[in-house]
Protein backbone atom coordinates (compact mmCIF):
# COMPACT_ATOMS: atom_id res chain seq x y z
CA UNK A 1 0.00 0.00 0.00
CA UNK A 2 1.34 3.56 -1.24
CA UNK A 3 2.24 5.97 1.93
CA UNK A 4 -0.03 9.05 1.90
CA UNK A 5 2.06 11.82 0.60
CA UNK A 6 3.44 14.72 2.55
CA UNK A 7 5.77 17.35 3.19
CA UNK A 8 7.91 18.46 5.95
CA UNK A 9 6.53 20.52 8.66
CA UNK A 10 6.86 24.15 8.12
CA UNK A 11 7.35 23.50 4.45
CA UNK A 12 4.48 24.22 1.50
CA UNK A 13 3.55 23.80 -1.59
CA UNK A 14 2.44 27.07 -3.68
CA UNK A 15 -0.31 27.17 -6.23
CA UNK A 16 -0.11 28.93 -9.69
CA UNK A 17 -1.74 31.91 -7.86
CA UNK A 18 0.29 31.86 -4.78
CA UNK A 19 3.38 32.13 -6.77
CA UNK A 20 2.26 34.87 -9.08
CA UNK A 21 1.08 37.11 -5.77
CA UNK A 22 4.86 35.75 -4.02
CA UNK A 23 7.00 37.21 -8.02
CA UNK A 24 4.91 40.32 -7.50
CA UNK A 25 6.09 41.05 -4.37
CA UNK A 26 9.85 39.95 -4.95
CA UNK A 27 9.71 41.70 -8.52
CA UNK A 28 8.73 44.86 -6.34
CA UNK A 29 11.62 44.45 -4.07
CA UNK A 30 13.75 43.85 -7.06
CA UNK A 31 12.96 46.27 -9.32
CA UNK A 32 13.67 48.90 -5.74
CA UNK A 33 17.16 47.11 -4.76
CA UNK A 34 17.82 47.78 -8.25
CA UNK A 35 16.43 51.63 -8.36
CA UNK A 36 19.21 52.18 -5.03
CA UNK A 37 22.05 50.78 -6.67
CA UNK A 38 22.11 47.48 -5.48
CA UNK A 39 23.34 44.64 -7.32
CA UNK A 40 22.59 41.00 -7.26
CA UNK A 41 24.49 38.26 -6.21
CA UNK A 42 23.88 34.39 -5.04
CA UNK A 43 25.12 31.98 -2.95
CA UNK A 44 25.02 27.84 -2.19
CA UNK A 45 21.78 26.96 -0.43
CA UNK A 46 24.36 24.80 2.15
CA UNK A 47 27.40 26.49 3.55
CA UNK A 48 30.34 24.91 6.05
CA UNK A 49 29.09 24.25 9.29
CA UNK A 50 31.92 26.35 10.33
CA UNK A 51 31.05 29.24 7.98
CA UNK A 52 27.38 29.06 10.21
CA UNK A 53 27.87 28.31 13.64
CA UNK A 54 28.88 30.77 16.13
CA UNK A 55 27.45 33.85 14.62
CA UNK A 56 23.45 34.04 15.52
CA UNK A 57 23.93 33.56 19.66
CA UNK A 58 23.26 30.10 21.45
CA UNK A 59 19.67 30.26 20.30
CA UNK A 60 20.60 30.81 16.55
CA UNK A 61 23.10 27.90 16.58
CA UNK A 62 20.02 25.71 17.48
CA UNK A 63 18.08 26.84 14.52
CA UNK A 64 20.63 25.78 12.17
CA UNK A 65 19.80 22.29 10.25
CA UNK A 66 23.09 20.29 9.61
CA UNK A 67 22.90 17.97 6.80
CA UNK A 68 24.35 14.85 8.01
CA UNK A 69 27.71 13.38 5.48
CA UNK A 70 27.37 10.99 2.87
CA UNK A 71 28.74 7.39 3.16
CA UNK A 72 28.46 4.62 6.08
CA UNK A 73 30.80 5.89 8.18
CA UNK A 74 28.83 4.43 11.27
CA UNK A 75 29.78 1.13 9.78
CA UNK A 76 32.94 0.65 8.64
CA UNK A 77 36.66 0.61 10.69
CA UNK A 78 36.65 4.14 11.24
CA UNK A 79 33.04 3.75 13.46
CA UNK A 80 32.62 6.80 15.51
CA UNK A 81 31.46 6.04 19.02
CA UNK A 82 28.96 8.51 21.01
CA UNK A 83 30.44 9.56 23.45
CA UNK A 84 29.17 8.40 26.95
CA UNK A 85 28.41 11.76 28.27
CA UNK A 86 25.99 11.85 25.88
CA UNK A 87 24.79 8.71 25.05
CA UNK A 88 21.33 8.72 26.55
CA UNK A 89 20.35 12.37 25.57
CA UNK A 90 16.84 12.96 24.36
CA UNK A 91 16.89 15.26 21.09
CA UNK A 92 14.85 17.48 23.00
CA UNK A 93 16.89 18.16 25.96
CA UNK A 94 18.89 20.69 24.76
CA UNK A 95 18.15 23.14 26.50
CA UNK A 96 18.76 21.49 29.44
CA UNK A 97 22.12 19.31 28.63
CA UNK A 98 25.66 20.41 30.57
CA UNK A 99 28.01 22.53 29.17
CA UNK A 100 30.20 19.45 29.05
CA UNK A 101 27.50 17.64 26.80
CA UNK A 102 27.00 19.99 24.49
CA UNK A 103 31.24 20.39 24.08
CA UNK A 104 30.83 16.99 23.31
CA UNK A 105 27.89 16.92 21.08
CA UNK A 106 29.09 19.59 19.14
CA UNK A 107 32.53 17.41 18.74
CA UNK A 108 30.09 14.61 17.60
CA UNK A 109 27.89 16.94 15.32
CA UNK A 110 31.20 18.37 13.70
CA UNK A 111 32.47 14.08 12.62
CA UNK A 112 28.83 13.44 11.28
CA UNK A 113 28.25 16.94 9.52
CA UNK A 114 30.42 19.17 8.02
CA UNK A 115 27.91 21.60 6.15
CA UNK A 116 24.48 23.12 7.02
CA UNK A 117 21.86 24.85 5.44
CA UNK A 118 22.04 28.84 5.14
CA UNK A 119 20.38 30.33 8.56
CA UNK A 120 19.96 33.82 6.48
CA UNK A 121 21.85 35.52 3.93
CA UNK A 122 23.92 37.77 6.01
CA UNK A 123 26.60 35.57 7.31
CA UNK A 124 26.86 33.74 3.67
CA UNK A 125 27.01 37.23 2.15
CA UNK A 126 30.08 38.05 4.85
CA UNK A 127 31.62 34.94 3.63
CA UNK A 128 31.70 35.95 -0.11
CA UNK A 129 32.71 39.18 0.16
CA UNK A 130 35.75 38.11 1.69
CA UNK A 131 36.23 35.24 -0.45
CA UNK A 132 35.72 37.61 -3.54
CA UNK A 133 37.44 40.57 -1.84
CA UNK A 134 39.87 41.43 -4.95
CA UNK A 135 37.32 41.19 -7.39
CA UNK A 136 34.98 43.99 -5.66
CA UNK A 137 34.56 47.77 -5.57
CA UNK A 138 33.98 49.03 -2.31
CA UNK A 139 31.52 50.35 -1.25
CA UNK A 140 29.82 47.20 -2.53
CA UNK A 141 25.91 47.29 -2.77
CA UNK A 142 24.55 43.72 -3.33
CA UNK A 143 20.68 42.53 -2.64
CA UNK A 144 20.09 39.32 -2.62
CA UNK A 145 16.51 36.59 -2.94
CA UNK A 146 16.89 33.18 -1.54
CA UNK A 147 15.30 30.66 0.44
CA UNK A 148 16.91 30.11 4.22
CA UNK A 149 16.05 27.24 6.84
CA UNK A 150 15.65 27.31 10.23
CA UNK A 151 14.86 24.61 12.82
CA UNK A 152 12.33 26.45 14.20
CA UNK A 153 8.83 25.60 15.55
CA UNK A 154 6.61 26.41 12.68
CA UNK A 155 3.38 28.86 13.82
CA UNK A 156 1.50 31.86 11.63
CA UNK A 157 4.31 33.24 9.63
CA UNK A 158 6.84 31.23 10.99
CA UNK A 159 8.15 28.56 8.61
CA UNK A 160 11.81 26.35 8.54
CA UNK A 161 12.36 27.05 4.88
CA UNK A 162 11.22 30.83 3.67
CA UNK A 163 13.07 33.21 1.21
CA UNK A 164 14.68 36.28 2.74
CA UNK A 165 15.05 39.69 0.54
CA UNK A 166 18.12 41.42 2.12
CA UNK A 167 20.20 44.52 0.68
CA UNK A 168 23.59 44.95 2.09
CA UNK A 169 26.20 47.65 1.74
CA UNK A 170 30.08 46.99 2.80
CA UNK A 171 32.88 49.09 2.82
CA UNK A 172 31.34 52.16 4.05
CA UNK A 173 30.73 53.76 7.38
CA UNK A 174 28.79 56.47 6.31
CA UNK A 175 25.45 57.06 8.22
CA UNK A 176 23.89 58.18 4.93
CA UNK A 177 23.73 54.58 4.46
CA UNK A 178 20.93 53.97 7.07
CA UNK A 179 19.36 57.05 6.00
CA UNK A 180 18.79 55.50 2.51
CA UNK A 181 17.82 52.00 4.06
CA UNK A 182 15.50 53.82 6.10
CA UNK A 183 13.69 55.23 2.46
CA UNK A 184 14.18 51.97 0.81
CA UNK A 185 12.16 50.19 2.79
CA UNK A 186 9.44 53.19 3.05
CA UNK A 187 9.82 52.98 -0.80
CA UNK A 188 9.24 49.18 -0.96
CA UNK A 189 6.01 49.33 0.71
CA UNK A 190 4.90 52.17 -0.75
CA UNK A 191 5.10 50.23 -3.97
CA UNK A 192 3.03 47.53 -2.74
CA UNK A 193 0.53 49.72 -1.37
CA UNK A 194 1.38 48.99 2.19
CA UNK A 195 0.82 52.27 4.18
CA UNK A 196 1.47 52.82 7.33
CA UNK A 197 4.44 50.63 8.78
CA UNK A 198 6.41 51.38 11.66
CA UNK A 199 10.19 51.31 10.78
CA UNK A 200 11.72 51.12 14.40
CA UNK A 201 15.30 51.88 14.82
CA UNK A 202 17.62 51.32 18.36
CA UNK A 203 21.34 51.01 18.24
CA UNK A 204 23.93 48.57 19.86
CA UNK A 205 25.97 50.97 21.10
CA UNK A 206 22.96 52.34 23.04
CA UNK A 207 21.83 48.94 24.31
CA UNK A 208 25.55 47.82 25.25
CA UNK A 209 25.63 51.98 27.58
CA UNK A 210 22.35 50.30 29.19
CA UNK A 211 24.06 47.44 30.18
CA UNK A 212 27.39 49.72 31.41
CA UNK A 213 25.40 51.94 33.56
CA UNK A 214 23.45 49.40 35.27
CA UNK A 215 26.90 47.43 35.65
CA UNK A 216 25.81 44.48 33.49
CA UNK A 217 28.77 44.91 30.71
CA UNK A 218 29.14 41.23 31.25
CA UNK A 219 25.58 39.82 30.30
CA UNK A 220 25.40 41.97 27.58
CA UNK A 221 24.20 39.60 24.85
CA UNK A 222 21.74 37.94 28.15
CA UNK A 223 20.25 41.62 28.37
CA UNK A 224 19.57 42.19 24.58
CA UNK A 225 18.21 38.77 24.08
CA UNK A 226 15.84 39.00 26.70
CA UNK A 227 15.03 42.58 25.72
CA UNK A 228 14.17 41.54 22.77
CA UNK A 229 11.15 38.93 24.04
CA UNK A 230 9.57 42.17 25.42
CA UNK A 231 6.40 41.96 23.33
CA UNK A 232 5.68 38.52 23.39
CA UNK A 233 6.81 38.50 27.35
CA UNK A 234 5.35 41.38 28.51
CA UNK A 235 7.84 43.56 31.10
CA UNK A 236 7.48 40.86 34.18
CA UNK A 237 8.44 38.11 31.92
CA UNK A 238 11.67 39.95 30.47
CA UNK A 239 12.89 41.21 34.57
CA UNK A 240 12.75 37.38 35.39
CA UNK A 241 14.57 36.27 32.55
CA UNK A 242 17.41 39.13 33.13
CA UNK A 243 17.15 37.67 36.62
CA UNK A 244 17.64 34.18 35.50
CA UNK A 245 20.93 35.36 33.91
CA UNK A 246 22.26 36.62 36.37
CA UNK A 247 21.41 40.21 36.16
CA UNK A 248 21.11 41.88 39.45
CA UNK A 249 17.58 43.10 40.97
CA UNK A 250 19.50 46.46 41.69
CA UNK A 251 20.56 46.92 37.92
CA UNK A 252 16.80 46.24 36.91
CA UNK A 253 15.85 49.30 39.36
CA UNK A 254 18.22 51.42 36.94
CA UNK A 255 17.13 50.08 33.69
CA UNK A 256 12.83 50.67 34.22
CA UNK A 257 12.88 53.74 32.42
CA UNK A 258 13.08 51.64 29.14
CA UNK A 259 9.63 49.91 30.08
CA UNK A 260 8.12 53.94 30.27
CA UNK A 261 9.48 55.04 26.96
CA UNK A 262 6.72 57.40 25.75
CA UNK A 263 7.03 60.92 23.75
CA UNK A 264 8.14 62.03 20.38
CA UNK A 265 11.40 60.97 18.80
CA UNK A 266 13.40 64.06 20.14
CA UNK A 267 11.83 63.41 23.95
CA UNK A 268 13.03 59.72 23.73
CA UNK A 269 16.45 61.45 22.27
CA UNK A 270 16.87 63.40 25.58
CA UNK A 271 15.87 60.81 28.09
CA UNK A 272 18.54 58.29 26.75
CA UNK A 273 20.85 61.29 26.89
CA UNK A 274 20.19 61.96 30.30
CA UNK A 275 20.24 57.74 31.04
CA UNK A 276 23.55 57.23 29.07
CA UNK A 277 25.42 60.58 30.27
CA UNK A 278 27.99 58.60 32.13
CA UNK A 279 28.33 56.02 29.03
CA UNK A 280 30.63 57.05 26.47
CA UNK A 281 29.80 53.98 24.10
CA UNK A 282 25.94 55.07 25.10
CA UNK A 283 26.28 58.87 23.65
CA UNK A 284 28.06 57.86 20.49
CA UNK A 285 24.86 55.73 19.96
CA UNK A 286 22.44 58.56 20.84
CA UNK A 287 24.21 60.35 18.09
CA UNK A 288 23.79 58.15 15.68
CA UNK A 289 20.68 58.00 16.33
CA UNK A 290 20.05 61.49 15.70
CA UNK A 291 22.02 61.89 12.50
CA UNK A 292 20.04 59.13 10.95
CA UNK A 293 16.82 60.39 12.28
CA UNK A 294 17.18 64.23 11.75
CA UNK A 295 17.87 63.64 8.40
CA UNK A 296 15.01 61.34 7.66
CA UNK A 297 12.71 63.98 8.95
CA UNK A 298 14.41 66.01 6.95
CA UNK A 299 14.20 64.12 3.75
CA UNK A 300 10.73 62.22 4.63
CA UNK A 301 8.65 59.71 4.32
CA UNK A 302 5.82 58.75 1.64
CA UNK A 303 3.90 56.34 4.06
CA UNK A 304 5.99 55.08 6.64
CA UNK A 305 6.58 56.01 10.19
CA UNK A 306 9.98 55.92 11.68
CA UNK A 307 9.97 55.60 15.47
CA UNK A 308 12.49 54.76 18.49
CA UNK A 309 12.46 51.51 20.28
CA UNK A 310 14.57 51.09 22.96
CA UNK A 311 13.74 47.90 23.38
CA UNK A 312 14.34 46.29 19.99
CA UNK A 313 17.26 44.17 20.62
CA UNK A 314 17.73 41.45 17.98
CA UNK A 315 19.27 38.37 19.62
CA UNK A 316 21.74 38.55 16.99
CA UNK A 317 25.26 38.68 17.87
CA UNK A 318 26.79 40.68 15.01
CA UNK A 319 25.03 43.88 15.15
CA UNK A 320 26.97 46.61 16.42
CA UNK A 321 25.27 50.24 15.42
CA UNK A 322 22.45 50.81 14.09
CA UNK A 323 19.20 47.97 14.43
CA UNK A 324 15.94 48.11 11.98
CA UNK A 325 12.77 45.90 12.81
CA UNK A 326 9.79 46.78 10.42
CA UNK A 327 6.13 46.47 12.30
CA UNK A 328 3.53 46.03 9.81
CA UNK A 329 -0.08 48.46 10.35
CA UNK A 330 -1.77 47.76 13.36
CA UNK A 331 -4.91 46.74 11.89
CA UNK A 332 -2.98 43.19 11.50
CA UNK A 333 -1.59 40.96 13.43
CA UNK A 334 1.43 39.94 12.68
CA UNK A 335 5.27 39.90 13.72
CA UNK A 336 7.86 41.78 11.91
CA UNK A 337 8.01 42.39 8.07
CA UNK A 338 11.44 43.34 7.99
CA UNK A 339 14.89 43.56 9.57
CA UNK A 340 17.99 44.79 9.73
CA UNK A 341 21.08 46.67 10.68
CA UNK A 342 24.70 47.67 11.11
CA UNK A 343 27.34 45.07 11.50
CA UNK A 344 30.95 46.53 12.24
CA UNK A 345 33.43 43.63 11.92
CA UNK A 346 30.71 40.58 10.64
CA UNK A 347 33.78 39.98 7.98
CA UNK A 348 36.52 40.16 10.24
CA UNK A 349 35.15 36.69 11.46
CA UNK A 350 36.53 35.28 8.24
CA UNK A 351 39.93 37.06 8.63
CA UNK A 352 39.01 40.75 6.66
CA UNK A 353 39.17 43.52 9.10
CA UNK A 354 37.74 46.81 9.17
CA UNK A 355 34.82 45.98 6.78
CA UNK A 356 31.80 47.89 8.04
CA UNK A 357 28.73 46.87 6.74
CA UNK A 358 24.84 47.60 7.47
CA UNK A 359 21.92 45.86 5.71
CA UNK A 360 18.14 44.89 5.55
CA UNK A 361 15.88 42.25 5.30
CA UNK A 362 12.44 42.26 3.99
CA UNK A 363 10.20 38.79 5.11
CA UNK A 364 8.38 37.54 2.32
CA UNK A 365 6.18 35.05 3.52
CA UNK A 366 4.44 37.89 5.97
CA UNK A 367 4.39 40.45 3.44
CA UNK A 368 2.65 37.89 1.33
CA UNK A 369 -0.22 37.53 4.54
CA UNK A 370 -0.54 41.20 5.39
CA UNK A 371 -0.95 41.95 1.82
CA UNK A 372 -3.45 39.43 1.37
CA UNK A 373 -5.54 40.42 4.28
CA UNK A 374 -5.59 43.72 3.16
CA UNK A 375 -6.72 42.35 -0.25
CA UNK A 376 -3.41 44.97 -1.54
CA UNK A 377 -2.87 42.68 -4.71
CA UNK A 378 -4.03 44.18 -7.77
CA UNK A 379 -6.22 42.38 -9.92
CA UNK A 380 -3.79 41.90 -12.74
CA UNK A 381 -1.35 39.80 -10.49
CA UNK A 382 -2.83 36.42 -11.77
CA UNK A 383 -1.12 32.94 -12.95
CA UNK A 384 -3.66 32.77 -15.73
CA UNK A 385 -3.77 33.37 -19.41
CA UNK A 386 -6.13 36.47 -20.76
CA UNK A 387 -7.78 34.01 -23.18
CA UNK A 388 -8.37 30.61 -24.13
CA UNK A 389 -8.60 29.56 -27.81
CA UNK A 390 -11.46 27.08 -28.91
CA UNK A 391 -10.22 23.83 -30.26
CA UNK A 392 -12.68 22.44 -33.28
CA UNK A 393 -9.78 20.26 -35.20
CA UNK A 394 -6.66 20.50 -36.44
CA UNK A 395 -7.08 23.38 -39.26
CA UNK A 396 -8.72 25.38 -36.78
CA UNK A 397 -6.17 25.17 -34.03
CA UNK A 398 -3.52 25.72 -36.81
CA UNK A 399 -5.36 29.12 -37.71
CA UNK A 400 -6.04 29.96 -33.95
CA UNK A 401 -2.25 29.24 -33.44
CA UNK A 402 -1.14 31.92 -35.63
CA UNK A 403 -3.25 34.52 -34.03
CA UNK A 404 -1.52 32.74 -30.92
CA UNK A 405 2.06 33.36 -31.88
CA UNK A 406 1.50 36.99 -32.85
CA UNK A 407 -0.38 37.81 -29.62
CA UNK A 408 2.32 36.39 -27.45
CA UNK A 409 5.43 38.83 -29.57
CA UNK A 410 3.18 41.26 -27.93
CA UNK A 411 3.45 39.68 -23.87
CA UNK A 412 -0.24 38.81 -23.99
CA UNK A 413 -0.73 35.69 -22.16
CA UNK A 414 -2.78 33.25 -24.47
CA UNK A 415 -3.04 29.64 -24.71
CA UNK A 416 -4.91 27.07 -27.11
CA UNK A 417 -6.96 24.34 -25.52
CA UNK A 418 -4.76 21.12 -26.90
CA UNK A 419 -7.54 18.54 -27.41
CA UNK A 420 -10.24 18.58 -29.71
CA UNK A 421 -13.34 17.45 -27.10
CA UNK A 422 -16.94 19.27 -26.15
CA UNK A 423 -16.89 22.79 -26.32
CA UNK A 424 -18.75 22.71 -22.99
CA UNK A 425 -15.81 21.17 -21.56
CA UNK A 426 -13.18 23.55 -23.07
CA UNK A 427 -15.50 26.23 -21.46
CA UNK A 428 -15.73 25.04 -18.37
CA UNK A 429 -12.08 24.83 -18.13
CA UNK A 430 -11.31 28.26 -18.49
CA UNK A 431 -14.00 29.45 -15.96
CA UNK A 432 -12.24 26.88 -13.27
CA UNK A 433 -8.72 28.79 -14.51
CA UNK A 434 -10.42 31.92 -13.82
CA UNK A 435 -10.03 33.20 -17.87
CA UNK A 436 -11.71 35.83 -18.79
CA UNK A 437 -12.14 35.45 -22.45
CA UNK A 438 -12.66 32.79 -24.47
CA UNK A 439 -11.77 33.09 -28.33
CA UNK A 440 -14.04 31.04 -31.26
CA UNK A 441 -12.15 30.08 -34.16
CA UNK A 442 -14.41 28.31 -36.34
CA UNK A 443 -14.81 27.49 -40.00
CA UNK A 444 -17.30 30.93 -40.24
CA UNK A 445 -14.26 32.84 -38.55
CA UNK A 446 -11.50 31.66 -40.63
CA UNK A 447 -13.85 32.05 -44.32
CA UNK A 448 -14.34 35.54 -42.80
CA UNK A 449 -10.35 36.28 -41.35
CA UNK A 450 -12.23 37.29 -38.00
CA UNK A 451 -12.44 36.04 -34.39
CA UNK A 452 -15.34 35.76 -32.25
CA UNK A 453 -14.43 36.89 -28.14
CA UNK A 454 -16.31 35.81 -25.61
CA UNK A 455 -16.34 37.72 -22.31
CA UNK A 456 -16.75 34.76 -20.06
CA UNK A 457 -17.51 37.33 -17.12
CA UNK A 458 -20.47 39.25 -18.61
CA UNK A 459 -21.24 36.85 -21.43
CA UNK A 460 -21.15 39.52 -24.45
CA UNK A 461 -19.96 37.97 -27.59
CA UNK A 462 -18.12 40.24 -30.51
CA UNK A 463 -16.64 39.47 -33.89
CA UNK A 464 -13.09 41.09 -34.01
CA UNK A 465 -10.26 41.37 -36.98
CA UNK A 466 -6.98 40.20 -35.33
CA UNK A 467 -6.57 44.04 -34.45
CA UNK A 468 -9.16 44.35 -32.38
CA UNK A 469 -9.05 41.29 -30.65
CA UNK A 470 -5.35 42.43 -29.64
CA UNK A 471 -7.24 45.48 -28.59
CA UNK A 472 -9.53 44.03 -26.55
CA UNK A 473 -6.97 41.76 -24.79
CA UNK A 474 -4.61 44.13 -24.33
CA UNK A 475 -7.21 46.70 -22.10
Amino acid sequence: MASKPSIPQGTRDFSPAEVSKRQYIIQTIKSNFEKFGFQPIETPSFENSDTLMGKYGEEGDRLIFKILNSGNFFFNKNKIELPESIESLQVNSAETISLEQRIELNKFTGKISEKALRYDLTVPFARYVVQHQNEIEFPFKRYQIQPVWRADRPQRGRYREFYQCDADVVGSKSLWQEVELVQLYDTVFTSLGLEGVTIKINNRKILSGIAEVIGASDKLIDFTVALDKLDKIGEDGVKKEMIEKGIAEEALVKVQPLFNFTGTFADKINQLSNLLSSSEEGMKGVEELKFICDNVATLGLATATLDLDVTLARGLNYYTGAIFEVAAPKTVSMGSIGGGGRYDDLTGIFGLKNMSGVGISFGLDRIYLVLEELQLFPETVAATSKALFINYGDAEALYASQAIQKLRKENIKVELYPDNVKVGKQFQYADKRLIPFAVIAGEQEIASNSYSLKNLVSGEQISVDFEGLKAALLA
